[in-house]
């Protein structure tokens, strides 16, 4: 009776979420790579021209990157990256996350931190579902709530799915991870939904439960206070707190120049330091921000996207979060080709 119940729950919590859950998971599953794709596609961007013997100092390339910026807009810190051939990324105050290239030989701006159109809409639909309403805006998200929605459903299938798993895997371990491909079409996509599930299942479960921080307040503070972590409000870049403080009038920008040099100095000599003590560090950022320990909350968010895009162990974490997140869109679909032939 008990096992029937949990096949219930299993079947029709899955059957109204199926579509929104293989969405989701397949737009994560298409982000995986965004950076080595856009890079590649938008070398001239992310590449300087000519890779020559010593680039130009921090200070200096951030003097000739302010002249080209508004009045309004500020340098709040810029990410330097091993290979001599990236360009730097510079981070700028507003708007939301932009950010600017430059190539550190010439001092010359390559361009803008731009997604690619796929990317774009690949993340749109990973967050938001596509919900043409602002999304940093206040007020219900409906696509926002759905997606979160939809992650729920698919823990609960996950855990239901696990339950009704473990008979047949006590009768036959073997037999209930193999994928049958000599028996009809049925009997494999039984088994890349039964075995491809468990395969799948710490990844997506991992996924899931960090996707949710993103998705639910309510959710968000109990994450945290599992961890002891009390959640603390994300400070956003503004003038008060950024190396040039314009108060965008005309005439400020030489001025705050000159008033800030000592930062684009301290940045120089900040990036010596790392690259003496880390010389094979990927990247290293250095902000102008008075450099402070990171707050509990600020590791926790780190940890929790690290987690969320397998990005902690390097290139092999992220290639089997590539393939778990495939699987997982793949859950929902020979779930519903096996609920169809069921019922048939």
């Amino acid at each position: 009776m008990t096992m029937k119940l949990f096949r219930k729950i299993h079947l029709w919590l899955s059957v109204p979420f199926g579509i929104i859950i293989s969405l989701v998971c397949f737009s994560g599953a298409m982000l995986v790579f965004e950076e080595e794709i856009t890079i590649a596609a938008r070398s001239d961007v992310y590449k300087v021209a000519t890779v020559r013997t010593k680039p130009l100092p921090v200070d200096v390339l951030m003097e000739k990157v302010r002249l080209t910026l508004p009045d309004s807009v500020s340098i709040t810190g810029v990410t330097i990256f091993a290979d001599p051939a990236r360009t730097y990324q510079v981070s700028l105050s507003k708007p939301r996350r932009a950010s600017l290239f430059v190539d550190q030989y010439t001092g010359g701006v390559t361009g803008r931190y731009e997604r690619l159109g796929f990317f774009s809409t690949m993340f749109r639909l990973h967050r938001w579902l596509l919900d043409s309403a602002n999304p940093h805006a206040d007020g219900l998200k409906v696509g926002k709530l759905i997606v979160g929605i939809s992650t729920l459903v698919f823990v609960i299938a996950l855990v239901t799915g696990v339950i009704i798993w473990i008979p047949a895997a006590r009768r036959n371990l073997r037999h209930s991870l193999a994928i049958d491909t000599k028996n009809g079409q049925r009997k494999f996509w039984h088994g890349v939904h039964v075995a491809g599930g468990m395969y799948a299942l710490i990844i997506v479960l991992a996924m899931a439960l960090t996707g949710l921080t993103w998705s639910f307040g309510w959710y968000r503070t109990a994450f945290y206070s599992v961890f002891g972590v009390e959640q603390t409000a994300r400070q956003q870049p503004t003038a008060e707190n950024s190396p040039r403080n314009g108060k965008g009038k005309k005439g400020d920008g030489h001025r705050a120049g000159k008033r800030h040099g000592s930062e684009f100095k301290d940045w120089n000599k900040i990036y010596e330091e790392l690259r003496v003590a880390d010389p094979g560090a990927s990247k290293i950022t250095v902000s102008s921000k008075p450099k402070t320990a990171p707050t509990p909350a600020e590791k926790m968010r780190k940890a929790i996207y690290s987690v969320h895009t397998g990005t902690f162990g390097g290139i092999f974490t992220r290639i089997l979060w590539f393939l778990g997140a495939l699987l997982g869109a793949s859950l929902p679909l020979t779930g519903y080709y096996l609920w169809f032939k069921h019922r048939r």
